[in-house]
Formats: C-alpha cells, sequence, structure tokens
C-alpha cells in the first residue's frame, strides 16, 4: 500500500467530487451573470457543444448550477472580457484569468503539432487579418461573396476555414455571437487590460492542470489531470507535480477498493463532506461532472456512454441520454427532445438503473418540469420507461407537477 491511504466507502469521496461541482446546493455560486463567471472559474471551463436535441451543452451545464441562468448571461461575460472561448480538451468557454495557459496550445497549433487544420492558406489568413486589423470585429458572412462566380479568395468556405485557423492560432480572438455565428477581432484589442500574456513553461502548465482538475473535482486519477492533453514530457510533468505535492502535504495519495490511485486535496479530505440532499439534477452529457467515463464508473459505479456517436443500431439508451443525479448516486439516464414549436419535452426513454425510495419520484417530476421549462417547453411526455413498471408512477408525477 505504501504511502496510500485505502478508502473503502466512496461515498465521502462523491459528496465532496458533487460539492466541488456545484450539484449538492440550490444555487452555490449565487445567482445571475456574476454566479456564471463563478462557475466557470471553479469549474476552469465549460464544453462547447452544437447538439440541439435538448437546449445546448455549454448552457445545460451552466443552468444545472444558477437557476435563473440565461444564455444573455455567458454573451455578456464573453463581451466584457471575463470568459473566452479556447481549446481546453475540446471547444470550450474558458475564465479570463486562465489566458496565459491557453497560449501553449495556440502555440502546438500554430506549429502544426496535433491534428486540427482547418486552413493552410497563409497568403488568405494574413489578409483577413490585415481586414480585421483595418475595419474592426468581423463576422464569416463578412467576407461572402454574393457573385455567381466563386473564384475569388473571399470564397465563403475559404475564408471561414482561414478564421477558424486563425482563432485557433490565437491570432484572432472570438468576441461574441450571433447564434452561432462568431464575431472575430485581434487579441490586443479583445483582451482587457492587465491579462497576462507569458507563455508558461512546461512545469507552470503541469501545475495549473493539477490545480485545476483538483479545484472542480477534488480528486483525480492521474490520467484525468492529463486528459487529451498530448505529450509524454507534460504526463511526466504532471507526475512530478502531484508527487510534490504529496511531499509537501499539500495532495494525498489514495487507493480505492479496485486498486485504482487517485490524489487528492488533503484539506477537502479533513473536512466533513457536504450532505446530498433528496434531489434530482438532470446532467449534461458534456457536463463537467460526468465527461470522463473511466471516473464515472470508477466513482459512481455506472457506465455512461452518450451515444449520439454511436451507430443506431447500437445504442441501447438513445441519442442524447442525459444521466440523473439523485442524492449522491447517477441512478439512471433518459434520451429526450425538446419539440419547441409544440412546447413538448418528450422522454423517449427513460432508465431508471439502480433502487430508489420513494422520495426520487417527486423530485424527478420536479426536476422533469423545470428542465422542460428551461428548454422553452410548458408540457412533458413519457413514451417508454425501464422497468416499465414503473412507467405509471412517473407519469403519475409528472401529470401532479404540471
Amino acid at each position: 500500500m505504501g504511502d496510500s491511504d485505502l478508502i473503502r466507502d466512496k461515498g465521502k469521496l462523491r459528496r465532496i467530487a458533487l460539492g466541488q461541482q456545484g450539484l449538492l446546493k440550490q444555487a452555490p455560486f449565487g445567482r445571475g451573470k456574476g454566479a456564471v463567471a463563478k462557475v466557470v472559474e471553479q469549474l476552469g471551463y465549460v464544453q462547447i457543444d452544437t447538439i440541439s436535441v435538448v437546449e445546448r451543452a455549454h448552457h445545460h451545464v451552466l443552468r444545472s448550477r444558477v437557476p435563473n441562468y440565461r444564455p444573455g448571461f455567458l454573451d455578456q461575460l464573453q463581451r466584457e472580457g471575463r470568459v473566452f472561448e479556447h481549446w481546453y480538451h475540446a471547444a470550450a468557454y474558458l475564465p479570463m484569468r486562465d489566458y496565459r495557459f491557453a497560449l501553449r496550445r495556440m502555440q502546438a497549433f500554430k506549429n502544426g503539432e496535433g491534428s486540427w487544420e482547418r486552413s493552410s492558406d497563409r497568403q488568405l489568413m494574413a489578409r483577413i487579418r490585415d481586414r480585421v486589423r483595418t475595419e474592426g470585429p468581423l463576422k464569416s458572412r463578412d467576407f461572402e461573396d454574393d457573385r455567381r462566380s466563386r473564384g475569388g479568395w473571399w470564397d465563403w468556405k475559404p475564408a471561414k476555414r482561414a478564421l477558424e485557423q486563425l482563432f485557433i492560432e490565437g491570432e484572432l480572438m472570438i468576441t461574441g455571437r450571433d447564434g452561432f455565428q462568431k464575431t472575430y477581432d485581434l487579441p490586443e484589442r479583445a483582451l482587457p487590460p492587465g491579462v497576462a500574456t507569458e507563455v508558461p513553461d512546461l512545469d507552470e502548465f503541469a501545475a495549473y492542470l493539477v490545480r485545476n482538475t483538483l479545484r472542480s473535482h477534488g480528486f483525480a486519477t492521474q490520467k484525468s489531470f492529463t486528459h487529451l492533453q498530448p505529450g509524454a514530457p507534460l504526463r511526466k510533468a504532471v507526475a512530478q507535480a502531484l508527487a510534490d505535492g504529496v511531499d509537501q502535504g499539500r495532495l494525498k495519495r489514495l487507493q480505492t477498493g479496485d486498486g485504482s490511485l487517485w490524489w487528492a486535496d488533503a484539506e477537502l479530505l479533513e473536512r466533513r463532506a457536504p450532505p446530498a440532499p433528496a434531489a434530482v439534477c438532470i446532467l449534461s452529457p458534456f457536463d463537467n461532472a460526468v465527461i470522463l467515463r473511466h471516473r464515472v464508473n470508477a466513482l459512481f459505479d455506472f457506465d455512461y456512454q452518450i451515444e449520439c456517436y454511436v451507430k443506431a443500431e447500437k445504442r441501447r439508451f438513445g441519442y442524447f441520454c442525459l444521466p440523473l443525479l439523485y442524492r449522491d448516486r447517477l441512478v439512471g439516464r433518459m434520451d429526450c427532445k425538446a419539440h419547441r414549436a409544440s412546447g413538448e419535452l418528450n422522454i423517449r426513454q427513460l432508465h431508471i438503473e439502480r433502487d430508489v425510495d420513494e422520495g426520487f419520484f417527486d423530485a424527478f417530476a420536479g426536476a422533469a418540469a423545470d428542465f422542460a421549462d428551461f428548454n422553452g417547453c410548458p408540457e412533458v411526455t413519457l413514451s417508454q420507461c425501464h422497468p416499465a413498471r414503473l412507467k405509471p408512477t412517473v407519469v403519475a408525477v409528472l401529470d401532479s407537477s404540471r
């Protein structure tokens, strides 16, 4: 066992993790725009996704933690320079305080490292950058050519690809969105005063990843700290940062009953874990709490995979299944679609996969009604329930919550 503490009961770990994620209280970060900024800072990033069978993932993640959340709050924070868009392990909103740490990834993309390439036309990219410098913030539609002949360099598709390449390399920033239409500007105009722009070295970046992960989750496996972050040198630097943290007493090394090794914030472990109320939280598949499948499996004993990328005939639970958190356990999932024109949130499949107490059903009905309202749908309907014997109970509580 060595210097690892053996953890047999994962209940405290789950409550610590959920508490750090802001999923155990009604409004842990407060309300309004300021609360949204606090969420992004606590989580470290909020992943952006375009799937819209229900409200998009970044809005869903924020609404799960800020009860009065509106998409306009995120737009305002971006325009004010309090959050910015770039890459974490995927496209994401990040807190502006962490801008310098995104510079390493920008440099890597500029150097051709990784698989990202939207454009290799450096001449076109230079012309676009010059036009943004001269004219101010521009959208991709500002580069459209309305003539029937599309032979010029302003052809929309090449220009859009060049804009995206300039963005990922840090030559342009996204300063706002009109729906999903992005506005681009130069970083020197978009960054607020005082933002640090020194590129961190490898050790600084490793320490940042450790700090970000532990603040957001409380503890993690070594694999989690470097999730989709490339390079053996970075993995080695993170391992050293973790070893240093243990030596200094800031971190504890844990081992769970299955032999998994975790590193935890020592101070958090000393505190009493927060209570888990009898509430249901409907999570996005891209929620920070469930995005890492191996972590969800180990901590919650819940095998979760988003199935929108799985062939239809091989799906078990549905296209866009949303995990259901009750107290401190993931107890099931539901696949649903918001029919906004008719005002109906249809739960196509509801899977309840653990024994639940009677309080679950009323809590689920309340959560479903709130989620439907968030999606602009006043009505909730249920098509299939597994196990089928629970369907009458679920339908009854859904009806009573209207």
